[in-house]
């Protein structure tokens, strides 16, 4: 396909919501389950897993690849659901600069009292990433 006909804006970036960590609790508490029934099912066999590694393209400090599009400007230095499929189900968010930089959070409480959508833990990420 030829780049010109390339929507320069996408629809792949969603900002991290409580709802978005839901979802990701979900999925650990599945991926647990699983494990679970087939760690009762072959206790002597060994079952080999399909293991996901971090998208190369994708890694902290690294720029965001231009195939995923511009990010819109609303979005930028805003928590974001983590695109690489590595991390659906790891407690973490993704926040990009104006220079496209990627930077990966935890979702946990920070200091064990600031939760990822306080007032004072986005700011303190805003300059963090600027």
């Amino acid at each position: 396909m030829d780049p010109m006909f390339w929507s320069s804006e996408t629809d792949s970036f969603r900002r991290f919501t409580p709802e978005s960590l839901t979802a990701i609790e979900q999925r650990i508490a599945e991926k647990k389950k699983q494990q679970d029934k087939v760690k009762g099912k072959n206790k002597d066999q060994e079952v080999e897993e399909d293991k996901l590694t971090p998208q190369l393209d994708l890694k902290t400090c690294k720029t965001l690849p231009s195939l995923y599009g511009d990010l819109p400007a609303e979005l930028i230095g805003e928590p974001l659901e983590d695109i690489d499929p590595y991390y659906s189900d790891h407690k973490t968010f993704m926040v990009i600069n104006k220079q496209r930089t990627i930077f990966r959070f935890t979702a946990t409480p920070a200091l064990c009292i600031f939760d990822p959508f306080s007032r004072i833990r986005k700011t303190a990420i805003k300059i963090l990433v600027n």
